[in-house]
């Protein structure tokens, strides 16, 4: 996607391999900063700040973790080590389990040149993604056509699931930005998504830079906009989605779903297939991350005089809890559009 009309991705490497390079969300929307990415201890601690998040992002980025890491050591216990070390930093996101995996089975099939081989399998994770990106945009283009009714058209999501999530073009906002960009009246309502704004800070920021109209709400406007009828489209991303259907997504996203399933509004996540957790029918079991209070103590921000500045909202003495993703029952979920194409929550195995 273009940051001041100049292609960026999230994250690629260096010409030589000897380093990566991302862009820094945890500066964004006041500052557009690309950071470099040197060994596997920079990348962890990347990925644990959230410098680089989404789903998808985060499984690219711990892939060429892996490849930085196989600089300083590739013997098979040192590839066993670091695939676990990585694992260990974002437990919800399924793509990271699956890209570690994909790694691991990869260099461990290989007894020489695993450093070549490392960096050409985190190329093909990071090259899949885009593609795999780009077609969600036109299955749920496809969607949105089929739902325009030549009048404005009110898409509301949550957190971020653009190309900022991804690697590039993104998921929940592929279609938004293919809608967009053949000429259809597309408005999106974007939920602020508290603790960490993603929605008010890296979405808005996402979609002002590629001219798409958009109004940022507080996260409980969203049932009352639906209740109005200013709602036409529920959609979201999400870190894991199980067999049947359950889409674990960002804190706040069940309650979205809840509203539009009350004010009969269709409710779309959108997804790549490493997403989808072959492994899990029962959303309980999936290990929801719990993430530190100080994200909901805090708040960052732009102060009068353009300075940075992080304030306290709650006491001092006031205790917070902060899991980060909730699970969305798929008797709630309209459809789950994929690479493949746009599946009802029931019929998810004919793509698995």
């Amino acid at each position: 996607m273009k940051v001041a009309e100049k292609h960026f991705r999230t994250i690629w490497p260096d010409v030589r391999c000897k380093f990566v390079e991302i862009i820094d969300q945890t500066k964004l929307p006041f500052t557009f900063e690309v950071v470099r990415i040197n060994n596997l201890e920079q990348m962890v601690s990347a990925i644990k700040t959230m410098q680089v998040r989404g789903a998808p992002l985060i499984g690219a980025a711990a892939a060429y973790g892996m490849a930085l890491a196989m600089l300083q050591d590739d013997s098979d216990d040192y590839v066993q080590q670091i695939g676990q070390e990585l694992m260990s930093t974002r437990p919800t996101a399924v793509n990271l389990q699956w890209a570690v995996n994909r790694m691991q089975t990869r260099l461990l099939a290989v007894k020489t040149l695993r450093n070549l081989t490392a960096w050409r399998e985190a190329a093909a994770i990071a090259e899949e993604d885009v593609t795999q990106n780009q077609a969600i945009g036109q299955h749920g283009f496809e969607l949105i056509k089929k739902l325009y009714k030549n009048k404005t058209f009110n898409i509301l999501t949550h957190c971020n699931a653009g190309w900022l999530a991804t690697v590039d073009f993104g998921t929940a906002l592929a279609p938004i930005y293919t809608a967009h960009d053949a000429g259809l009246d597309i408005h999106v309502w974007v939920g602020e998504t508290r603790p960490r704004n993603q929605g008010a800070n890296l979405t808005a920021w996402e979609l002002t830079q590629h001219g798409v109209p958009h109004t940022v709400i507080t996260d409980n406007a969203g049932g009352h906009l639906m209740q109005q009828g200013k709602v036409d489209m529920v959609l979201v991303g999400a870190d894991r989605v199980t067999s049947k259907g359950d889409v674990c997504n960002k804190i706040g996203t069940y309650l979205k779903a809840l509203s539009a399933f009350d004010n009969n509004i269709p409710f779309y996540a959108a997804v790549p297939s490493p997403t989808i957790d072959r492994t899990i029918s029962n959303a309980r079991e999936i290990e929801i991350e719990h993430r530190h209070s100080d994200e909901v103590a805090f708040m960052q921000g732009l102060a009068e005089n353009n300075k940075e500045q992080k304030i306290r909202v709650i006491p001092a003495d006031s205790k917070a809890a902060n899991p980060a993703f909730d699970v969305t029952p798929a008797r709630l979920v309209t459809g789950i559009v994929t690479e493949q194409g746009v599946f009802e929550p029931q019929h998810l195995l004919t793509l698995i």
